[in-house]
Order: C-alpha cells, then structure tokens, then sequence
C-alpha cells in the first residue's frame, strides 16, 4: 500500500470483487475491465479516491459498495434512473447495473454496521428540494446546511453548504464526481474540508473523480479503475495529475494554431 499508517476510524476496510463468478463477460457491468478476476482494495485511510476515465466504471463501482454495506440510496422521482454507458451506444440503468455487481462484492466492515450515505452530483437538486421540504416543517433543519434554504443558492454554495453540514456526523460516506458543480475556488474548499475531516478521523470517505484538486489531500489513497484490475497508486503517478501538469506549464503543446 502507499499509504501511511492506517487512519483510526475506518469502518469499510476492504472490498473484494469476485470477478471470476460472473453470469458473463459480454453484458454491462460485468464486461468493465476493472472488473475482471478475483481482486481486493484494501482501505486504510480515511480519504480515498476512485480514479478513471469515463466508462470505467467509478460510479457503478461506488454504488455497488455502499449498497453492501447497506447505506440509504437516494433515489429522485423526477429522473427515469437511466443512463448512457459510456461505451457501446446503448442505455441501461445505472441502479440495476449496480445491483447485479454487487452480487459479486463482499465488505469488510470493521466496525459492523454503519451509517452514512452516498452523495451523486446528478440527484443533488432533487435532494435539496427533499432537504427544503424538511425545513419548511421543521426551520431547526437548516442549521445543518448553514442556516439558509440550499435551493435559494448557487448550486456550487449548496453543494459546499451540504457537505460542512452532513459530514459532521461519523460514518461512511460515499461521493460521485462532487466537483462536477463547483468551480476551481470551490473545489480548494472541499478539498480543505476534506483534509480537515481526515485530520478529525470521525468520518470516512471514498470519492470517485477527476479533479486533480480534490485528489491532493495529503495521505489519501488513491485507486485507478483501468485494463484488467483496480491499481493502488500515488497522487502524483495518476494521469489526471500529469496531464494537468503539463497543460499549465505549456498549453499551447496542446492546442494547434
């Protein structure tokens, strides 16, 4: 592991993928290179990161895990559930995808059974009008969020507004691409809230994502989805990180005249 030594309060240690008892290799999600032969990540820090292009299975990954360990999923009316698989062209729901991986997962909880949740950029407008529903009954609520409606903000202040309010409580939480509604400033702020709730070891998160930015918490894991299997790397060895590097220190290599 390139990790330090383990972090004190970790409540998911490991996950193990089965990949050599799937149905079959042909059909989503059990055709996602990650996925293949039998592996183990094993978790001993209180921050780490789930890393890939897209397709390559972040975000089924993320929900197939919280879903053995048996977290609450957040599951809006409004949407139809049914997403692009990044892949072939054709369409399948994400949720059933999950489902059918984590028939192939086991956990290691060390804890036993924890509470926490999973967050998706995707549904979180639904959630916050779910939140603002709440405080309309109950006005107390808002102190959780800062004290203002989440809907009567930016997208970018609600999200920031949620997270320094939800992940004040222990547990296991789970993240799919928060950065994708916060601009550069605020993803340094989530990545300082981040670190300060590694520093506190109340809380444990695992993110999957493609900011560089938030990948810089000092001492996290970080795990890269790619060919055949699910890597343990370091921050700097990422593609995300080098390919950001070397863009600001010479864009024009990268955009013809």
């Amino acid at each position: 592991m390139t990790g330090s030594a383990q972090d004190k309060d970790i409540w998911l240690e490991a996950v193990r993928i089965r990949g050599d008892e799937y149905p079959d290799t042909e059909s989503y999600p059990f055709d996602v290179p990650a996925f293949q032969g039998r592996q183990e990540l094993r978790f001993e820090q209180s921050v780490a990161f789930l890393v890939g292009e897209n397709g390559s299975g972040k975000s089924t990954l993320i929900e197939a895990v919280a879903r053995r360990c048996g977290l609450h999923l957040w599951s809006p009316q409004k949407r139809s559930g049914v997403m692009h698989d990044g892949r072939s062209g054709g369409r399948t729901s994400s949720s059933r995808a999950a489902r059918a991986l984590s028939d192939y997962i086991d956990v290691a909880l060390g804890r036993g059974p924890v509470r926490g949740g999973v967050f998706t950029a995707e549904s979180f407008r639904e959630w916050a009008e779910f939140l603002d529903d709440v405080t309309e009954i109950d006005p107390g609520q808002a102190r959780f969020h800062g004290g203002q409606k989440l809907t009567l903000r930016s997208r970018g202040e609600g999200l920031l507004a949620y997270f320094r309010g939800r992940y004040q409580t222990p547990g296991l939480y789970f993240m799919d691409e928060p950065e994708a509604a916060l601009s550069p400033a605020s993803q340094l702020e989530l990545l300082r809230l981040l670190t300060e709730y590694k520093r506190q070891g109340h809380a444990q998160f695992v993110v999957a994502t493609h900011s560089p930015v938030l990948m810089a918490v000092k001492g996290a894991q970080v795990f890269v989805l790619g060919d055949g299997r699910i890597d343990e790397t370091t921050y700097e060895q990422t593609s995300h990180y080098r390919l950001y590097r070397d863009f600001m220190a010479d864009p024009s290599r990268f955009v013809s005249d």
